[in-house]
């Protein structure tokens, strides 16, 4: 059975799990012709495999820590922080601390 998104006007909560983190579920909150939002949970120790997308990302985490490796380098992003990638950098994810991230995909033929 397929997850609804949301639709246009429609409230989206994106707080913090806190305690309810471990029944928490990477969802795709909406998607258009455009753009694609996603929350991705990602627990302490898990990643999120090296790969590449056609459009420019954003990257918003919501609560806990990940490491976020792209071209080579990579970066640590804690509740509160963004970084925004170029369209065909290839990059990857690690949880360091139980987390979640808004993920905004701009999509591209």
């Amino acid at each position: 059975m397929a997850i609804p998104h949301a639709h246009s006007g429609q409230l989206i909560d994106i707080g913090a799990f806190g305690e309810e983190f471990a029944t928490a579920r990477t969802t795709a909150l909406f998607k258009t012709d455009e753009i694609e939002v996603m929350r991705l949970v990602l627990p302490a120790g898990k990643s999120m495999p090296a790969h590449k997308v056609v459009g420019e990302i954003t990257v918003q985490c919501l609560e806990g820590k990940i490491e976020f490796a792209y071209d080579g380098g990579s970066t640590l992003l804690g509740a509160g922080q963004m970084l925004y990638l170029s369209g065909g950098v290839e990059h990857g994810l690690l949880g360091i601390e139980d987390a979640s991230v808004l993920v905004t995909i701009v999509l591209r033929k």
